[in-house]
């Protein structure tokens, strides 16, 4: 199998500059935190829609988020993997307090489940493209990526995007994303200034699309190098779903991955998709995560995950959230001691646009798999950066790293 991408680069960092304009049509919003109803914990990453609109976003590691509309929201919905789903009154008048309680699996007695997963996966690979869009569509969508030296943020990197999808049904379609604001806030200390970025960026939402882009796992080639086999089933978004576990099965030249798909009973749509690397042979995991770095910089893989979200709307499925983790070991030859690193993106759509308004994003104004956003970012603190988009809200934690990297 392929390696999905190699994201990871050490240098240097430098800061360009570019800065986009925005439009202000957002003028309502609701706003509250998201806990499990036994326990009182909080929910991170849960999904959170207006029903009757495209606007959405999800909760942060806090289990707060923030949702804003054009026209007034009257329902706010929550869905989340082994959550019954729920829909409650929307308050703008202050933060909502939402609890979520475990959705209990049960079966039909008239339903037959085959026990054979790759005949399961496969015929959900065949019927992708009923599942899927047939006409081009364009999206709305915030991006983070932040990176940390060990538990301190060296690094948040921000911007809200647009995301061209062609139809699923054209193989030749060209599929992108250009940026429409962005800002970056990075540490000034000289000790941070070995630092990484993500390659690509925002491109991993049209990259990493692995229902569209079967060329990277979803194929028959490349599922020859698995073992497939049946998890427990579970709940989402409150339809059964089969759980399909893959395990590296073969020795390749490229490492391979471990993951969970997660296939609509009823439907066989995709519905989400869980892939970490191999971390066994660290050679193979260092040539899929490591595009450069300088030569006298030693680099120790421990984990490079990918988690895929697809909603379902009528009788189409969308993707709908994108997140990527790298943690790896840096440290300079001549020291004895490392350091972790951890850099995370996501990526949430946000709102969908209307047919009419679909339109092809340009070549010039689109944004390369081969570019980092870091790159691309003037370093600048706008003060109303979150006020007009729908986003993920920053986590209390990021948001004072946030502080901190300003007065720096």
């Amino acid at each position: 199998m392929k390696s999905i991408i190699r994201f990871i680069e050490v240098l240097l960092l430098l800061i360009g500059p570019a800065a986009f304009a925005q439009t202000d049509t957002l003028r309502f919003s609701v706003r509250g935190t998201v806990r499990d109803a036994a326990n009182g914990r909080v929910l991170p990453y849960v999904s959170v829609t207006l029903p009757g609109t495209n606007y959405a976003t999800v909760t942060n590691q806090d289990g707060t988020f923030v949702i804003k509309s054009a026209v007034v929201p009257r329902f706010v919905a929550f869905s989340l993997l082994g959550y019954k789903v729920l829909t409650v009154p929307a308050d703008r008048e202050r933060d909502m307090r939402v609890s979520l309680t475990r959705g209990e699996y049960t079966l039909d007695p008239a339903q037959v489940i085959s026990g054979d997963p790759l005949t399961i996966l496969r015929e959900a690979m065949y019927k992708i493209t009923d599942n899927c869009p047939s006409e081009p569509e364009l999206f709305e969508c915030f991006y983070r990526e932040t990176a940390q030296k060990r538990n301190r943020f060296i690094y948040i990197s921000e911007a809200v995007t647009k995301m061209y999808k062609s139809s699923f049904k054209n193989i030749f379609g060209r599929d992108r994303m250009a940026v429409e604001k962005s800002r970056l806030l990075t540490s000034p200390r000289k000790s941070d200034t070995l630092a990484v970025k993500v390659i690509g960026g925002p491109t991993q939402a049209v990259d990493l699309d692995i229902v569209k882009n079967r060329i990277l796992v979803l194929n028959e080639r490349d599922l020859e190098d698995y073992r497939l086999e049946m998890d427990d089933p579970v709940m989402l978004d409150d339809r059964r779903q089969f759980v399909i576990r893959l395990i590296p099965d073969k020795t390749r030249e490229n490492a391979l991955h471990n993951g969970l798909i997660y296939i609509d009973q009823e439907t066989l749509s995709f519905s989400r998709i869980e892939l970490s690397l191999d971390m066994s042979d660290p050679d193979k995991a260092t040539h899929a995560m490591l595009v450069k770095k300088p030569n006298d910089i030693r680099f120790r893989p421990k984990e490079m995950s990918l988690l895929l979200n697809y909603k379902r709307e009528g009788d189409l499925s969308r993707l709908s959230y994108v997140r990527t983790v790298f943690r790896f070991d840096c440290d300079a030859r001549r020291r004895l001691l490392h350091t972790e690193f951890t850099a995370i993106s996501e990526m949430v759509v946000t709102n969908r646009f209307d047919r009419a308004d679909v339109a092809p994003i340009d070549r010039a104004e689109s944004f390369r798999s081969s570019e980092s956003l870091a790159d691309k970012t003037q370093a600048y603190a706008d003060p109303d950066f979150w006020k007009d988009y729908n986003i993920i809200e920053p986590t209390e934690s990021l948001e004072n790293a946030i502080g901190r990297l300003k007065k720096q």
